[in-house]
């Protein structure tokens, strides 16, 4: 596929012209032209639990819903997602990496956007709270042998992993899967101080959705929420959509981590782009989706889940934070990119995964126009 890509750059308001050649960007110019649509790396998310109606985690997963999923993503402007695959039995985690394998051996465009899968969980914190809605009777302490059948089953194509570090065995499990390539968060988990660091010590990378999945009331000082904070070897991922965090909690946390050590992930569920109304779950029973997104077990203050694609996480993320519109797109573009190859990069010789799209100050997400993967345009609005 060759050809060229027009568009302004977020960061100087130049216009862009980006040639592509065999699925990568082959050179860069910056004509004294005019271009309507803002121009930037395809968006990375490395938490997808779901979609418009299309859950990854009901023990039912087809190939077909994943490309179906893959589908909903372009058009929110993702090139690069990791399904996520929440606490559950072995045999329902199992049967999901068969089917995402499956999607991707049938779908080259899926095989591109999908290059691994995240694993949030099952050895997680048990407690009410950390745990937040993954199910009890699935926790259980890591295992090798179990992470090698999942391996089994999709061909290795788990890259990351979620776990909370206070488990038994839970640092030889850190080091064993790092050596092996995977990337080991941080996440739901209740372990003091000196844990964390542990984790970190032994191969930890990141912290997932950092500020969730934690209990509702901490210890002033110390915590893991400063612990992970504070340690430079952890990069965090954040949910900016104004329910998960609130604003100056969220500009705090990016604060205090730097903009290099921050992520944005969507964690949308399901009823993420969904109309609003209510809908019957078969986990929380009766649940709430607002006209601002929100998903809530209805009639209480409790979140459901998240309810906003990548695209609106970045400009919420712009908003709460004082964030320029360049340093909001690398949260989901350059940071996250560094954990699948390299992606999310506006440069020569980068895959030519992008997105044009149009943005205003104080607008609630990115408006998508177009969205190109390897050079090839999938979607356009």
């Amino acid at each position: 596929m060759t050809g060229e890509i027009m568009g302004r750059d977020p960061s100087t308001g130049r216009t862009l012209v980006v040639s592509v050649g065999d699925g990568y960007i082959t050179a860069i110019d910056s004509p004294p032209v005019a271009s309507s649509h803002y121009l930037a790396p395809g968006l990375i998310d490395l938490q997808v639990n779901g979609y418009a109606g299309l859950d990854l985690n009901d023990g039912t997963l087809t190939p077909e819903r994943v490309g179906a999923l893959a589908a909903k993503m372009l058009a929110v402007g993702v090139t690069t997602f990791l399904p996520t695959l929440i606490t559950a039995s072995e045999a329902d985690i199992v049967r999901a990496l068969s089917a995402i394998a499956a999607a991707r051996r049938l779908d080259p465009l899926v095989a591109g956007m999908v290059p691994f899968v995240h694993v949030e969980g099952p050895s997680i914190s048990p407690e009410d709270g950390p745990r937040g809605a993954h199910p009890l009777a699935h926790v259980r302490p890591p295992s090798l042998d179990e992470f090698a059948r999942w391996q089994k089953a999709g061909n290795n194509l788990v890259g990351l992993v979620t776990l909370a570090p206070e488990h038994e065995g839970a640092l030889d499990y850190i080091r064993a899967l790092t050596s092996r390539g995977v990337h080991v968060a941080i996440g739901h988990t209740a372990a003091d101080q000196s844990r964390i660091h542990e984790a970190a010590e032994a191969g930890a990378v990141l912290s997932t959705h950092l500020g969730n999945g934690a209990a509702a009331t901490l210890p002033r000082h110390p915590n893991f929420l400063w612990s992970q904070l504070a340690d430079d070897r952890l990069t965090a991922s954040f949910i900016a959509d104004r329910h998960h965090l609130p604003a100056d909690t969220f500009k705090a946390m990016v604060r205090a981590k730097g903009l290099e050590r921050s992520v944005l992930v969507s964690d949308a569920v399901s009823l993420a782009g969904m109309p609003p109304g209510r809908y019957d779950q078969p986990v929380g029973g009766s649940v709430e989706v607002s006209a601002e997104g929100r998903v809530g077990v209805t009639g209480t203050p409790y979140l459901a889940g998240a309810g906003l694609p990548l695209c609106a996480n970045v400009a919420i993320a712009i908003s709460m934070a004082g964030l320029s519109l360049a340093n909001g797109l690398a949260l989901a573009t350059r940071n996250p990119g560094r954990y699948v190859g390299g992606r999310g990069r506006l440069e020569v010789g980068a895959r030519a995964d992008l997105v044009l799209f149009d943005w205003q100050d104080g607008a609630s997400r990115l408006d998508i126009a177009a969205t190109f993967v390897e050079g090839r345009k999938v979607f356009t609005r």
